[in-house]
């Protein structure tokens, strides 16, 4: 059978000592359509949108020191406890998206206490760009041939050539698919709910719906981490494994909420 190649170089070009790659296209390019999303839900609810570019600030660190940091400390904490000089090297590659959600959380919560908003607000409107902005690092993971999927000899599969001639699940492309969905999912829940109801509910939705897909697809990716566990779960399944549990008792709270409020 015959599958698609998959041979594309990551970088886009030089320029001196520095490259431009897809993936940092991608993951910054994303920021910045999340910014223009949000700049209409300013305008839309009444809030100052100066606020903005310091809020897309925040976020870029927050993602990037979280995302860095769970990715030397819960994937390869061996080689990076031995050599600490290459944590900062963030340009050689290696972020965790577990962490960069926590580091975008503990961002947010930093803004919204300079700028005096309501922290459930703002994390519940930053979900729905979020999803578009998880979905665009996954294919910037598709054009670095990074995170690979297992052995398959499904249709679709993909030989990704720079890496080595087997085909492989592109499970970056069903990840970003996942996350697309969410992404309208999450927008049609904004533009039918009450601000109060969304407000409550999408932290939930975004929580449970991200990491039970990340957990399942974890089944056809190669494994990741540098050590295995006794345990009969990927790290990436460990770490999803609170986040699911988080976004479970979040939507129940919210429904609670909603019914309690009707009586």
């Amino acid at each position: 059978m015959e599958h698609l190649i998959w041979n594309i170089d990551p970088t886009i070009l030089h320029i001196g000592p520095l490259q431009l790659r897809w993936y940092g296209l991608f993951f910054v390019g994303s920021f910045f359509v999340g910014l223009l999303f949000m700049q209409y839900v300013y305008k839309k609810e009444h809030k100052d949108p100066n606020e903005l570019e310091t809020l897309l600030f925040y976020l870029l660190i927050g993602t990037v020191i979280g995302a860095r940091l769970m990715h030397c400390f819960a994937y390869k904490p061996d080689f990076y406890l031995a050599h600490p000089l290459e944590i900062v090297k963030v340009w050689k590659g290696g972020l965790a998206s577990h962490g960069g959600l926590i580091g975008v959380l503990v961002a947010m919560y930093l803004f919204t206490k300079k700028y005096r908003l309501p922290y459930l607000w703002l994390i519940s409107r930053i979900a729905i760009p979020g999803a578009f902005v998880a979905a665009s690092i996954r294919i910037g993971n598709f054009f670095n041939s990074e995170i690979l999927g297992l052995q398959t000899d499904v249709p679709w599969a993909i030989i990704f050539s720079r890496i080595d001639n087997i085909p492989r699940h592109p499970v970056q492309l069903y990840e970003a698919l996942a996350y697309l969905v969410l992404f309208f999912i999450l927008w049609k829940l904004y533009t039918m709910l009450s601000g109060t109801l969304f407000s409550k509910l999408a932290p939930g939705i975004f929580f449970f719906y991200v990491f039970t897909a990340r957990f399942l697809l974890e089944y056809v990716k190669t494994r990741q981490a540098d050590y295995t566990t006794s345990l009969p779960f990927t790290t990436g399944q460990l770490l999803s494994i609170p986040f699911i549990i988080l976004g479970f008792i979040w939507m129940l709270w919210a429904f609670k909420s909603l019914n309690a409020s009707k009586e």
